[in-house]
């Protein structure tokens, strides 16, 4: 109530009312509706028996007025829509309060004089009925001066009326002191209510543009009731002036007014059946309103169907130019980042404290590399909006981005402080804490992020995935297959694949791969994957055709020709896959590792044509690029060791094993390498004897 953000609608006792319906039955809308339609049967209910008391003294008339009020199609919103029961309850408690007001008052005494208190407790409950109305809806606070104005003129109706110039009468306040104390009490207890209502809402009224609640009727379910009276009221007065034909006309006119207002309901409770529906009717009814404009565009968004929503933003834009958030999503469906940046920039000037608009500007910023202003721009959307759980994880992964991680931890704390219940928020702070060398804390909160939303299949997947860097493959299984319950996707498939390969799981790993290329058949990576698996299991002939075809759509990709080499090596077209490999070569990789590598499965190919001069220069550039290929030094001391320098086998072969000095084929081959230089000592020997 305190943000200048709020309109300022204190309505607890309804908001309570919500929070038993979701502690009862969960967030199930079925629930929420039956509440409703039981509100309404007891307000109709309740409305009959006032009128039978209070107003006809005629059951009949007070029947026909309840069912008249009970089918009324101006009804639908408030009870059709789940937030329509801050007015229908309080049409109850409106009742309620004016019946106890009634109550209380000597009934014995009325139209005599004007009648005493009888019942303080039936006053006493009526302001508390009130009181409750007006903290269920505003509007519920106008049951006092009703029930003031009905004892003024009603209950004292036949008395004396020269009491209404107190110059005429001196016993003025004598005759009227018993309706006087009710006033004072209740005018004075009013006033206590209504000072307390202001200081709730920070000392200002409820505040409202003139494009909010446009086609909204549920406020007239209170005047709706006086309209019903007035009608039935009318009809029987014209019963009674009717003769006995014109009065059977009037009554078949009555019921076909009642059945054409049943009709009339059911086909208004069709539209609130749907989203789309209801925000369609809104902009047929109300085509000049910005409102029901923006609202239809919402849904549209939702749906992807973007031109369509573009239209009709931009028409709520036009009707009223001051609607930032139509500006703000109206700039996050434009494709030329100049032209949202524009949108989003006039959101801003319009409310400088739209936290969405400085959400969206920040991200457009940060894509620009113009990080600082991203983060100044982020910063205050949190600052404005603190329940926003996006900017506080879009904040901390662009202060990841520039190293400055106990910032982005102190973001990712608060946020989750600020918004326990969002998931993505403790996923992301999952790959946070996973990136910066903490995966054991990472667990507990993808675990709380699939707490809070049981198909999360992003945080399952990304568990998964530190399952298996943890070395707890079967418990990445679990998580990954979990994951595809709940959606059926590439991307899920794609590790569960790759675990099952590096374990040798190979038929598993081929059927995984399958299906996920059905799924996103032009996706290079999983059709690589797919070949290489198949590789593996020996089909070369089809893991060659699927590279092949991918390298036909994109030349440059350089696994595809490792992949060639490896396969044209299992098939032994050894000069096949040295083309393949130079071809890789050709492509210039950045990553040293990676150029090292290419040059040592060059050499492998080279030393299998045994072309050794070749392969040790291959090996040679290998090792230059990367020292610690202790493969590559051993292969260079097998060269000198079969072209018989023996000192310079042993120099390579001694620095492999100091990278791998558990290697027992090192080690044979330096014995072998001792073998063959005792036994040429041997002979040096004899010959020099």
């Amino acid at each position: 109530m305190a943000e200048n953000t709020s309109h300022k609608s204190y309505r607890p006792l309804c908001v309570l009312t919500f929070k038993l319906n979701t502690f009862l039955t969960g967030m199930n809308p079925f629930y929420f509706h039956a509440v409703n339609v039981v509100l309404h049967c007891l307000v109709t209910l309740v409305l009959m028996y006032t009128c039978d008391k209070t107003v006809f003294k005629n059951r009949g008339l007070a029947f026909v007025t309840a069912l008249l009020f009970a089918v009324h199609p101006i009804h639908t919103e408030a009870v059709a829509g789940i937030v329509g029961r801050a007015d229908v309850l309080a049409c109850l408690l409106f009742l309620l309060a004016f019946l106890s007001y009634n109550r209380s008052v000597d009934q014995c005494c009325a139209g005599e004089r004007v009648p005493p208190t009888a019942s303080p407790f039936f006053l006493l409950l009526s302001l508390f009925l009130g009181t409750c109305a007006m903290l269920v809806k505003e509007t519920g606070i106008t049951v006092f001066g009703v029930c003031l104005v009905y004892d003024l003129f009603s209950l004292s109706h036949n008395h004396d009326k020269s009491y209404l110039t107190a110059s005429s009468n001196r016993n003025f306040l004598l005759t009227m002191r018993p309706f006087l104390k009710r006033a004072v009490l209740v005018i004075s207890y009013v006033v206590v209510v209504l000072y307390f209502r202001l200081w709730i809402m920070g000392g200002s009224m409820p505040l409202f543009s003139e494009q909010d609640n446009p086609a909204s009727f549920s406020p007239y379910i209170l005047t709706s009731m006086g309209y019903c009276i007035l009608v039935v009221h009318g009809l029987s007065k014209l019963c009674t002036w009717l003769n006995r034909c014109g009065a059977t006309a009037l009554s078949v006119s009555t019921v076909l007014l009642l059945l054409l207002f049943s009709w009339k309901t059911v086909k208004q409770n069709e539209i609130w059946l749907s989203r789309e529906s209801l925000f369609r009717s809104g902009v047929q009814t109300l085509p000049h309103n910005a409102k029901v404009h923006y609202n239809y565009a919402n849904f549209l968004k939702d749906q992807g169907r973007d031109r369509e929503a573009i239209y009709h933003y931009r028409t709520a834009l036009r009707l009223y130019p001051r609607h930032a958030s139509a500006l703000n999503n109206l700039g996050t469906l434009t494709r030329d980042t100049a032209e949202a940046k524009m949108y989003y920039e006039r959101a801003l000037q319009l409310n400088p404290q739209h936290n969405r608009a400085l959400f969206n500007l920040g991200n457009l910023l940060k894509s620009q590399e113009k990080r600082e202003e991203a983060i100044t721009l982020l910063k205050d959307s949190i600052k404005y909006g603190p329940e926003f759980a996006d900017a506080y994880s879009s904040l901390a992964s662009l202060l990841a981005e520039q190293e400055r991680f106990k910032e982005a931890e102190e973001i990712y704390q608060a946020g989750i402080k600020n918004c326990p219940d969002s998931s993505d928020l403790h996923n992301n702070y999952g790959v946070f804490l996973v990136d910066t060398g903490a995966p054991e804390k990472a667990v507990a909160h993808y675990q709380q992020a699939i707490r809070l939303s049981p198909s999360h299949h992003v945080a399952m997947v990304n568990l998964g995935r530190l399952c298996r860097s943890l070395g707890d493959n079967s418990e990445a299984e679990e998580w990954y297959k979990r994951a595809l319950q709940v959606a059926h996707r590439a991307e899920i498939l794609a590790p569960l694949g790759a675990l099952y390969y590096n374990t040798g799981r190979y038929e598993e790993a081929l059927r995984v791969y399958r299906e996920a290329t059905a799924l996103q058949p032009s996706q290079r990576e999983l059709r690589l994957a797919l070949a290489q698996v198949l590789a593996v299991m020996g089909q070369t002939k089809e893991a060659e055709k699927m590279t092949n075809h991918i390298v036909s759509e994109e030349t440059g990709c350089l696994e595809c020709y490792r992949l060639l080499s490896a396969i044209y090596s299992k098939q032994e077209l050894h000069e096949k896959a040295l083309d393949a490999i130079d071809k890789a070569l050709k492509l210039k990789p950045k990553d040293p590792k990676v150029i090292s590598e290419l040059f040592f499965t060059k050499g492998n190919q080279l030393r299998e044509q045994n072309f050794l001069d070749k392969a040790f220069e291959s090996y040679r550039a290998a090792v230059e690029l990367n020292p610690d290929q202790a493969q590559a030094w051993m292969n260079m001391g097998g060269i000198q060791h079969i072209k018989g320098n023996y000192v310079s086998a042993r120099a390579y072969y001694e620095t492999a094993l100091q990278l791998v000095p558990d290697s027992k084929l090192l080690q044979e081959n330096l014995a072998k390498l001792d073998r063959l230089e005792k036994r040429l000592q041997e002979v040096r020997e004899k010959d020099q004897t």
